[in-house]
């Protein structure tokens, strides 16, 4: 029986993990906004609050099985492998995309999570002005965020272990992306270098961080989406419609954040409109082909959002 289960189930979990991995490591694109989507964003947050010293306890007492069942092992499994999977070979094919198609591509993750806004607001369970603050606040998270500039710091242990650490709370939050915070803080190419190169050491340091991140953020975001559900996800909704400056398509140096003293990892961005880009770079602004990707992201996810909703219907009817 229990096989049977994960052959019907965790084969889709693992697909969901793929596409999980393939937002992380896009630099603006959050893990947490495609797990929402696809509508096991609560169980993975339950499933990583289960696990602490009281795991050890039931390993002890009951055996691995039942420690495996108090924490949602097959689904864990299933969704982290393929995370991993996506991580180690999509990471290449993301890359190559973003090189020679980004307008199109950022068309795609823009429409990807301004579609998201929508499923998420309708789970809101009721709208009050605590509500519309959490939202502002979350609009003003996402917005300063966008608004750090690059920097660089050395990849020692310590930086390792604690950039993982915050990019990992990044990225399960929905709309803010792990790799972005990566980006900012300056140790983006040193992972993904790593990444690419199988670097053992800088792996587990970094891993070690988002291990020791992830266990503690997912517990403090469970018991906030079971206390307050209606505050946190309009907080979320906020975070989403403010991260949508990251990922707009249309982007120009900007002149005021060139010679300003600093190194820094990237030019300075500032979002323009389509013709204004067209005008200044000399290139085209791609605008049919990044707003055909966008609408192909949100056809998307309403259809994920539909299959998602007809599942537990069925499941609620006992179909």
């Amino acid at each position: 029986m229990g096989m049977d289960v994960f052959k019907s189930r965790y084969w889709g979990v693992g697909v969901r993990g793929l596409a999980m991995g393939a937002a992380d490591v896009v630099p603006g694109v959050s893990g947490g906004t495609i797990a929402f989507i696809t509508g096991i964003y609560t169980e993975l947050l339950d499933s990583l609050s289960r696990i602490g010293p009281h795991t050890l306890g039931i390993l002890f007492r009951e055996g691995v099985a039942a420690a495996w069942r108090q924490v949602n092992g097959n689904f864990l499994l299933a969704l982290f492998s393929g995370i991993l999977i996506s991580i180690f070979s999509l990471a290449k094919v993301i890359s190559f995309l973003l090189e020679h198609y980004p307008i199109v591509v950022w068309g795609f993750f823009f429409g990807l999570i301004l579609a998201s806004v929508f499923p998420i607001a309708r789970r809101v369970p009721q709208w009050t002005w605590q509500c519309g603050l959490a939202l502002l606040l979350g609009v003003l998270g996402a917005v300063l965020v966008s608004e750090m500039r690059p920097t660089e710091i050395a990849a020692t242990p310590v930086t390792l272990f604690f950039s993982g650490a915050i990019a990992i709370c990044a990225m399960i939050l929905p709309g803010i992306s792990g790799s972005f915070i990566l980006l900012m803080i300056g140790i983006y190419p040193q992972v993904i270098t790593s990444v690419h190169e199988m670097d053992i050491g800088a792996l587990f340091w970094f891993a070690a961080g988002a291990g020791c991140g992830l266990l503690l953020f997912s517990r403090l975001l469970s018991w906030l989406m079971h206390r307050f559900p209606s505050i946190t996800l309009s907080a979320l909704v906020g975070i989403l419609l403010g991260s949508l400056k990251i990922v707009w398509p249309w982007k120009l140096q900007d002149p005021a954040g060139v010679g300003a003293g600093q190194e820094a990892l990237a030019p300075t961005m500032t979002n323009v409109l389509p013709g204004e880009f067209a005008r200044v770079s000399g290139e085209p602004s791609y605008f049919v082909g990044a707003a055909m990707a966008g609408l192909l992201a949100l056809i998307l996810v309403l259809s994920i959002e539909w299959v998602h909703g007809r599942h537990v219907s069925n499941i609620s009817h006992g179909v």
